[in-house]
């Protein structure tokens, strides 16, 4: 086997692992690693051979963008004071914490070299926390928190990562010197990234064609990240500070086939790079195996008294965070996202998993310093962040939905119902201001004001069924059911429609692409 067919191997699995995962009810990234590390130990699989620099920017800006898409830049705001608390604060903490023990138990290593260890350890991957935390029914503001945290803590441990790795390289350190490259490097890419998502938006609007336009979403995040990257900012704040304005400012409401042909192919897209960014950490095995050759039972014990530290640091800090988060929330008496019990705080806890960019970090360590002497204690320290990754994310990871079910911590599906309801009614009532205003300026018969306020009615009940009971205690009750039949039997008659146009395809003669067209025109009726 060579490295593109395993990589079409990783893109197959990637498939796979998320029926397989919904079946057995495990995360599909975790199912990935194992599928990773199962590959790793066949003789038939080479040793994959990516450049450590092209791992960080070829995974992280697609999975970054396809995040962020989920969330805005409003629930980033509510959240601000936990995920300070967490992707900044806890960052530099779990640093200096690894840092210390490392540098305590490991011969002759820099502190410096430990401080590296330390940050590429120190942040949840983003990646892992949507994955893993989003599929288990987890209070909304439980996910978003873990959300905001992977997506901001990479900022914050890869600064902290350049710096500790300049550092021993060249042999100088200067505190003064790395808190003004930490600033900097996040003005640059604030800057980097609203210059480019203005752009983009503007761009969007001359491409006109939803597939250009896609396609344009694609290209934008690796821009963003390289141009921040080559100007000494931080691609990752880049990346999402491009995508929080591109959410927050490319929406066209009236835009439909764009946005749903968007959610599809990232959908598409977060799939397939998830899937080969966590089976590339399980294929990584190969070299912790060949790192620990004679040696297993010391790289082995110092692997486990690091995983130690960073599990009991982020358990104490949530204590006390989490209770002073509530004291200042009770103050300013405002609604902000907090967990709400120590069960909260628990699987908060337990849902620090690491994975994409520690890898990632970890083999990007240089081989040599300045004076041309080795790194020092390279082979430890990428040895030490395989046994973090694969502690936290497989165990962690695979009992994680235990732990939640234990535990009782799910959503309150009557609240998210009563919020869709209310939106349905919403909806339904726009569309009955918009018809009064239309009436006003046309004289419509009465047959049609019948059927469109009926039409108006429909917009709220296909969002939720459950408008329908505000409707019928209004009197409405022929009108859903009149509805309904209308509903089924339009359901049959564009069925019958697309398979007759879908027949026409192989018929001699016939234009796939005019077929196309008209398929998908039919396909959007049908989703209205």
């Amino acid at each position: 086997m060579d490295q593109l067919a395993l990589l079409f191997v990783l893109l197959l699995g990637a498939l796979v692992s998320v029926p397989v995962g919904d079946r057995l009810g495990l995360p599909a990234p975790v199912l990935m690693t194992l599928f990773g590390i199962v590959l790793a130990v066949a003789d038939f699989v080479p040793n994959v051979n990516i450049p450590p620099e092209l791992i960080l920017p070829g995974l992280l800006p697609p999975l970054l963008y396809a995040a962020v898409r989920r969330t805005s830049w409003r629930q980033f705001a509510a959240n601000k004071r936990p995920i300070f608390l967490l992707a900044v604060a806890l960052v530099f903490v779990t640093t200096l914490c690894v840092a210390a023990v490392a540098s305590a138990i490991v011969p002759g290593l820099p502190i410096a070299a430990a401080v590296a260890l330390g940050a590429l350890v120190a942040p949840p991957d983003p990646v892992a926390a949507t994955a893993v935390a989003g599929q288990l029914g987890l209070p909304r503001r439980l996910v978003s928190i873990l959300e905001g945290e992977g997506l901001f803590n990479d900022v914050t441990a890869i600064v902290l990562y350049h710096v500790a790795i300049a550092a021993v390289i060249s042999g100088t350190f200067s505190p003064w010197r790395a808190g003004l490259d930490f600033l900097l490097s996040a003005v640059v890419a604030v800057a980097v990234g609203l210059v480019l998502g203005w752009g983009a938006n503007k761009l969007m609007d001359v491409l006109g064609d939803p597939t250009l336009q896609i396609g344009l979403t694609l290209l934008v995040p690796y821009v963003s990240y390289v141009v921040a990257e080559e100007l000494h900012g931080s691609g990752v704040l880049a990346v999402l500070t491009t995508a929080l304005f591109i959410a927050e400012y490319a929406t066209d409401a009236d835009d439909v086939m764009t946005r749903l042909a968007g959610y599809t192919f990232w959908d598409i897209v977060d799939t397939l790079v998830t899937g080969v960014a966590f089976g590339l950490i399980g294929l990584e095995l190969h070299n912790a195996i060949h790192t620990a050759s004679g040696r297993w039972g010391v790289l082995l014990g110092w692997a486990a008294a690091v995983v130690g530290v960073v599990v009991v640091v982020r358990l104490l800090w949530l204590l006390p965070a989490t209770w002073l988060t509530k004291r200042l929330h009770a103050r300013r008496d405002y609604d902000e996202e907090i967990p709400t019990s120590w069960r909260e705080t628990v699987v908060m806890w337990w849902s620090g998993m690491r994975g994409v960019a520690s890898v990632a970090l970890a083999l990007a360590i240089p081989l040599k310093t300045d004076d041309g002497s080795p790194f020092p204690d390279r082979d430890v320290i990428v040895f030490i962040a395989f046994g973090v990754i694969m502690a936290t994310l497989v165990l962690q990871g695979l009992t994680l939905p235990w732990l939640v079910r234990r535990l009782g911590v799910r959503a309150d599906t009557e609240h998210e119902k009563e919020i869709e309801k209310d939106l349905a009614l919403r909806a339904a009532k726009a569309a009955r201001r918009r018809l009064r205003e239309i009436e006003q300026v046309e004289e419509l018969p009465e047959e049609l004001s019948e059927q469109m306020l009926r039409r108006a009615f429909e917009i709220g009940f296909r969002i939720s069924p459950d408008v329908a009971e505000d409707e019928r205690r209004e009197g409405h009750d022929k009108r859903v059911r009149r509805l309904k039949r209308v509903r089924r039997i339009q359901s049959e008659m564009l069925s019958a429609a697309r398979h007759e146009v879908l027949a026409a395809r192989s018929e001699p003669g016939a234009d796939p692409e005019i077929v196309d067209r008209v398929l998908r025109h039919l396909d959007v009726r049908s989703l209205r």
